[in-house]
């Protein structure tokens, strides 16, 4: 782990050394990319400033309790060691933490698309449920939320509804209720009064960012052409059409419809680069959907994550095997304490990972 950290540090170091650099400084966005990378850093690298600092410590109060002989000078020296070596542990702990790697996905907003699955009508009102309950969170830490778009049943219900979160952190927290949620209770629809196990699926995905396409002129062919059709002397006489292939993608365009070449280039490579910006964006929601896909599964009950059963008032994650026997107000949006356990498993697993690769 030390070796690890040795090397963020470094990092740090560095990070601070290009940005006293005047090419550096003279460069607005290099200059923020750095300081937001410093930011990131700099609470790790104090930690271990701080962990030094108290691994010397431990060292001569450990070397007084070998040289000392007054019995008072030496309680003192023990308790020192008992505190630097409590404060050693802390700040590994948080070391730790600080090393495993952060989503850079977590601040991002959030659209969270809610399906019924198994079981009719009782289905689409159990999501009609979900959503309220992923409402009432959101608002609970002053989030905004807005329906993108919905597909209701005629019984108050969902076959399906996506909502849009906004808010910082909204990922960090609710991409954890992506998977198929289950309730068992009486329909309101149930004649008889008999239970009904009846599912929804829940996929959480980050807001998309805007893709911004820096076109590379390396990468395109331009040739100049006479202008065919209708347009005037002008445009016969002189080589006014730009043609515009895009090299890498063999994506082609042609304009026209300017008097000039410089305009007929300028237009022709804005639309080259909006096609591939729509490209770039096409290809992340791709990813998005498949992602969705592995989320929600089939919405069989057997892939439950989460379990609300009414008449016990009990809800249970499956995953980490925490319950609340709240329902109501686990429904009414308190998610935090089930939020808060996922996020302790999931931090968990992944120091694992770090202390094995360490």
């Amino acid at each position: 782990m030390l070796e690890q950290i040795e090397k963020v540090v470094a990092r740090y170091e560095d990070v601070e050394r290009q940005m006293t650099d005047p090419a550096v400084l003279a460069d607005h966005v290099r200059l923020t990319d750095l300081a937001q990378e410093r930011s990131d850093l700099a609470p790790l690298v104090e930690a271990y400033q701080q962990y030094k600092k108290a691994n010397q410590e431990l060292a001569e109060a450990e070397e007084l309790i070998e040289l000392e002989e007054d019995p008072d000078m030496l309680t003192l020296a023990n308790d020192e060691v008992a505190r630097l070596t409590a404060r050693l542990e802390s700040l590994e702990n948080s070391m730790r933490r600080m090393l495993v790697p952060k989503d850079p996905r977590d601040d991002k907003n959030v659209y969270i698309e809610i399906r019924a699955g198994a079981g009719g009508d009782e289905a689409g009102i159990f999501a009609s449920d979900l959503l309220r309950m992923y409402t009432r969170y959101a608002e609970d830490h002053k989030w905004k939320t807005q329906i993108m778009s919905e597909n209701s049943t005629g019984v108050g219900g969902y076959k399906e509804v996506v909502l849009l979160v906004r808010g910082k952190g909204a990922f960090s927290r609710m991409k954890f209720e992506s998977g198929v949620h289950r309730v068992q209770r009486v329909p309101v629809t149930e004649s008889q009064g008999r239970i009904h196990t009846s599912t929804a699926t829940v996929a959480v995905m980050p807001e998309v960012d805007d893709v911004e396409i820096t076109l590379d002129e390396r990468d395109l062919e331009i040739t100049a052409e006479f202008s065919s059709g209708p347009g005037g002397q002008h445009m016969q006489k002189n080589a006014t059409a730009a043609r515009i292939v895009h090299k890498p993608t063999g994506m082609m365009v042609k304009i026209q419809t300017e008097r000039s070449l410089t305009q007929n280039k300028r237009l022709g490579m804005a639309i080259i680069q909006a096609r591939l910006q729509e490209m770039e964006e096409e290809k992340q929601h791709a990813e998005l959907a498949a992602d969705r896909k592995a989320q929600v599964g089939s919405g069989d009950r057997s892939e439950k994550i989460r379990t609300y059963n009414y008449p016990q008032s009990r809800v249970t994650d499956h995953r980490i095997g925490f319950s609340s026997y709240n329902l109501a107000a686990v429904i009414d949006g308190d998610l935090d304490p089930f939020i808060d356990a996922l996020i302790l498993a999931d931090e968990a697993e992944k120091l694992a990972a770090v202390e094995t690769s360490s």
